[in-house]
């Protein structure tokens, strides 16, 4: 696990949406819940929580899809309808890009799994902090510090 070279860029399947990180991501994560199967076709999604202010979308306009559920805004592209990145409702710090469509996702690895109850039984992840649901919220402070001491200590 290490630090993006920045800015990283990426887009949809199509390419006629595209976009700009030009901030480190705060944490990577995988979910195994159905709803995130369901969407990305896959046994999980693959998540890098981004700061909202180091995001643009530099192509294209994204348009809601998936689950109206309240709370989640899935935004996906306009033309093939790739699943781009989700912004939960209150939360401003950051959002949640599909790492995945990074032009150069190699350097990808999961710090948390969540919805493990949910994951199909054959699937494996380095990730070191797995959880049956989502973390409990007074576990993140130590999560964000943990993986920013982890990619500080991997920029050396």
């Amino acid at each position: 696990m290490s630090a993006y070279a920045l800015p990283a860029e990426g887009g949809c399947r199509c390419g006629a949406m595209r976009f700009r990180v030009t901030a480190q991501p705060i944490m990577s994560a995988v979910c195994h819940c159905t709803g995130c199967q369901k969407m990305s076709g896959g046994a999980f999604s693959t998540t890098l929580m981004v700061p909202v202010a180091g995001f643009e979308v530099t192509k294209g306009n994204p348009v809601r899809g998936g689950t109206k559920k309240p709370g989640l805004v899935h935004n996906h592209c306009p033309e093939c309808l790739s699943w781009v990145f989700t912004r939960i409702e209150g939360v401003d710090a950051f959002l949640n890009l599909r790492a995945t469509l990074l032009d150069d996702a190699t350097g990808f690895d999961p710090f948390i799994e969540t919805y493990t109850s949910e994951k199909l039984a054959w699937v494996e992840t380095p990730a070191p902090h797995k959880y049956e649901t989502f973390p409990p919220m007074d576990a993140f402070p130590a999560l964000l510090g943990d993986y920013a001491t982890l990619i500080a200590s991997e920029e050396r």
